[in-house]
Order: C-alpha cells, then sequence, then structure tokens
C-alpha cells in the first residue's frame, strides 16, 4: 500500500501554542511509518511558517521552546499546483513535499477557529478534525451557547459584552443577574486562558482588562454547582460517544495552570463514577451539541453534572489536548480505541468526508 504523505501543522499564533507543540510530539511518535510519511509544518508565534525535520524537532520543542529556529528550517508556503498539493520554500520557490492530508493540531485562535480549516478548504485538501463553520461557531462561546439554547441543551446564564460596551458593564448589575461567583472568560479562546472566578467587584476588575486582553468580547457566566465531566465524540454523519470521564481539581477551578503546569492541579477519573442514566444523559447531548453546531470529525463535549442529576453544557473542543494523557484520546482508550488506532481513524474520517464533499455541485 502506498503510504500517505501526512503534513502535521502545530504550534501556531495563538495563546495555546506550546499546548500545540505537547500534542504535536505525542501523535508523531505515535503515528504508524509504515502508513504515513511525516511532513512537519510548524508556525511560529508571529504566524511565519517552517518545515522541520523529526529528529530537530523532537530535541529542540520536547523542552517546549518557542517554534522558532529560521536558520536552519526552510520558510515554506502551501500552493496548489496540477491538483498537487505542495510545500514550498518561500526563498527558492523550490517544491519541498507533497500533501495528501493534512492534521493541523493546532489550538486556540488562528487554529481552531476556522482559520486554518478555509485555508486548507480553499486548497482542496482533505484535513482531520471540523470544518469551517463548527470550528469558527465551537471557538466563539456566545454563539455556541446561543445555538445549544435554541437546541434544547441547557447552557449557564450568561451576558456577553463587547470591547466598546465597557464601560457601561456595572458590577452590581452583573451581580444581581448572575449572583456571585461568576466566571469571567474571553469568548474566542481555550485552555482556560484568561479564565477567572470572581467573587467580589476588585476581582472583577481585574478578571474583566485581562479577558479583554485575549478577545474583543467576553462573557461572563454564573458558576455551576457541579462535577465536572467530560465526553469525546467520533465520527462524521453518524458519530458516537465514548465513555464519560470526570475532572476533579485540587484547586477553585480547572485553570490553565492545573492543566499543563501543577501536575498535582487536577485528576482525571475515567469512567466517571455516574449512574448508567446520567451516562446516557451526557452522551445523548454531547452527540446532539456536536450536531448542533454542525461538527464532523472530533471533538470533546464538556458539562456540569449537577447534584440532581441534570446536566449544563459548559463548551466544546474542536480540537482537544492530544498527548498521550490528554481526556480526549483517554476517553477512547477506555472506550476500547487505543492512541494509534485513533489516529488512522481521524484521518479515515478527514479522507471519507473529503471524497464526499468533492461530489458535491460548484457550478449549475
Amino acid at each position: 500500500m502506498e503510504k500517505i504523505n501526512l503534513g502535521v501543522i502545530f504550534g501556531g499564533k495563538s495563546a495555546e501554542h506550546e499546548i500545540s507543540i505537547r500534542s504535536a510530539i505525542s501523535i508523531i511518535e505515535a503515528l504508524d511509518r509504515n502508513k504515513y510519511n511525516i511532513i512537519l509544518i510548524s508556525i511560529d508565534k508571529n504566524g511565519r511558517w517552517y518545515l522541520k525535520q523529526e529528529q530537530q524537532f523532537l530535541s529542540e520543542f520536547k523542552a517546549l521552546k518557542a517554534v522558532e529556529n529560521r536558520d536552519i528550517s526552510p520558510e515554506i508556503h502551501i500552493t496548489k499546483q496540477n491538483d498537487l498539493i505542495n510545500t514550498v520554500d518561500k526563498n527558492t520557490n523550490q517544491i519541498l513535499n507533497h500533501l495528501d492530508v493534512v492534521f493541523p493540531i493546532l489550538h486556540g485562535t488562528f487554529g481552531e477557529d476556522g482559520t486554518i480549516q478555509g485555508m486548507l478548504k480553499a486548497l482542496d485538501i482533505p484535513f482531520v478534525g471540523v470544518d469551517i463553520l463548527a470550528s469558527s461557531v465551537g471557538m466563539d462561546k456566545d454563539v455556541a451557547k446561543r445555538l445549544w439554547r435554541d437546541a434544547g441543551i441547557p447552557v449557564a446564564d450568561f451576558i456577553c459584552v463587547h470591547k466598546k460596551e465597557l464601560a457601561k458593564l456595572k458590577f452590581n448589575e452583573v451581580k444581581d443577574k448572575l449572583g456571585l461567583p461568576i466566571f469571567v472568560k474571553p469568548a474566542n479562546a481555550g485552555s482556560s486562558v484568561g479564565v477567572h472566578k470572581v467573587h467580589n467587584l476588585l476581582e472583577f476588575d481585574s478578571a474583566v482588562s485581562d479577558a479583554f486582553q485575549y478577545d474583543k468580547k467576553i462573557l461572563i457566566e454564573e458558576a455551576i454547582k457541579g462535577r465536572e465531566v467530560e465526553c469525546a465524540i467520533l465520527g462524521n454523519e453518524y458519530p458516537k460517544a465514548s465513555l464519560i470521564g470526570e475532572i476533579v481539581s485540587q484547586v477553585e477551578f480547572y485553570s490553565y495552570e492545573a492543566k499543563y503546569i501543577d501536575a498535582d492541579g487536577a485528576r482525571l477519573i475515567i469512567p466517571a463514577s455516574i449512574t448508567k442514566e446520567e451516562e446516557q444523559t451526557i452522551q445523548e447531548a454531547a452527540i446532539k451539541a456536536f450536531q448542533a453546531i454542525e461538527c464532523e470529525g472530533l471533538a470533546r463535549v464538556d458539562f456540569f453534572l449537577k447534584p440532581d442529576g441534570t446536566i449544563v453544557i459548559n463548551e466544546i473542543n474542536t480540537m482537544p489536548g492530544f498527548t498521550s494523557i490528554s481526556m480526549y484520546p483517554k476517553l477512547w482508550e477506555a472506550s476500547g480505541i487505543s492512541y494509534f488506532e485513533l489516529l488512522d481513524h481521524l484521518i479515515e474520517l478527514a479522507i471519507l468526508r473529503h471524497q464526499r464533499d468533492t461530489k458535491l455541485k460548484t457550478s449549475f
């Protein structure tokens, strides 16, 4: 069987740049070399694209250095020529590689928000993960929550504030509507970047100021008392749901530090200790949320499970963390799909979706 030329894109112009590197390392080390020729494409924090050699990448970035070594890595762009998708040296215009499929393991803005998906769609190349619409909607917590609410999926009460409205934002009015504590977060960000739990006016002003550093609009949400549970979704037209996992945070909430820096910040419990009825409720709601924003491929859907057994959706991650110990692959491992099988399946889903979509008419 002819090998697939698989481009793995990582890094990115995002606050989640380093998280993308962690995910990319795990994926690269797990991919079957009998099936794939792996082409490593890094994006630095300024948005420049480079072709990396595998050993160079692994040795440099296991220490989580930023993607910056321009002196030995050719800067590239991707072009389509004679129906072939190529990486091209930006300085010499030399074709370096052909690409059959792309795995954009990018988190956050410019990678998980429809930006890279739009570029890949325009190039007409299969790519792992959700399409343009689902990426952009899934990243925008305000828009996603409104769609889920319309679909009948319970969401936390929230206020959306644009930066131009900041002068009108009053703490006492927010407190009267949502109570205390509350969460303040950027509308478009992931991995709990810029997220704060607020108990008083001083914390509120600081949280709002910080959240606006990451986005032009922010969400202010009521705090839901409940267990943090998560469900992994896999598939195109007929998605399936994994077993349920639970995050038990050792700090006040599951912050960026708890996720990625503090080894004792949280425990993952797989499967979660819940009833069969609760499991089914979460799985059905996760698939419904996935389809409500037109997802295909993969996503992780996060909920709060309240003491009375009801659920409230928190958010969706359309390109969740992908280290070997991240929740998404661990949920599928517990559900009977190994990390290696999961990667193969995701690449196959990307190819099948592309084959389906290329049959659609583009003129009449």
